[in-house]
């Protein structure tokens, strides 16, 4: 019976404000699941740790994070272009003489400013795909936009 090697693992929080620094993370306001807006743009951050397998360093990875809709589309802004869509590639070095079986850590915040969302249900599908072995691996964050009267915390 064949084991099935470890795929990469994602945690990822929303927050409030993230920074990654030295290979940590640094988050403010993390956790939560609802905002509340009085029709300003929103900011936020999402704070994004990899494990990656021994086996899956020194591998291209194609990262993408897309905003959906409660419909699960990706939501729309001008010229008809994905309103927010993060793509890139990274590869997470394995260092010399580090023991099989090891998972390295990766992490990175992505900042996201000035977002204008009518009130509803949103979600960050974030994936990350091995480019050599086609293995893709997704994590969703889960949110609510609710319009609130003046004064109100922009956030709970």
């Amino acid at each position: 019976m064949s084991e099935e090697a470890p795929s990469i693992e994602i945690t990822a929080l929303l927050c409030d404000s993230a920074a990654a620094v030295g290979g940590k993370l640094y988050i403010l306001g993390a956790g939560w699941s609802r905002v509340i807006t009085e029709g300003r743009p929103l900011t936020m951050a999402l704070a994004i740790h990899l494990g990656v397998p021994w086996h899956d360093a020194n591998h291209p990875l194609e990262l993408r994070i897309d905003l959906v809709d409660a419909d699960r589309k990706i939501v729309m802004g001008a010229n008809n272009q994905p309103m927010v869509r993060v793509e890139g590639r990274m590869e997470v070095g394995r260092p010399p003489g580090l023991k099989p079986g090891t998972v390295l850590d990766s992490s990175f915040a992505v900042p996201i400013e000035g977002l204008t969302l009518a009130p509803g249900f949103y979600q960050w599908d974030v994936s990350i795909t091995d480019s050599s072995s086609g293995q893709r691996v997704t994590k969703s964050l889960r949110f609510e936009v609710v319009q609130g009267p003046a004064g109100v915390p922009l956030q709970s």
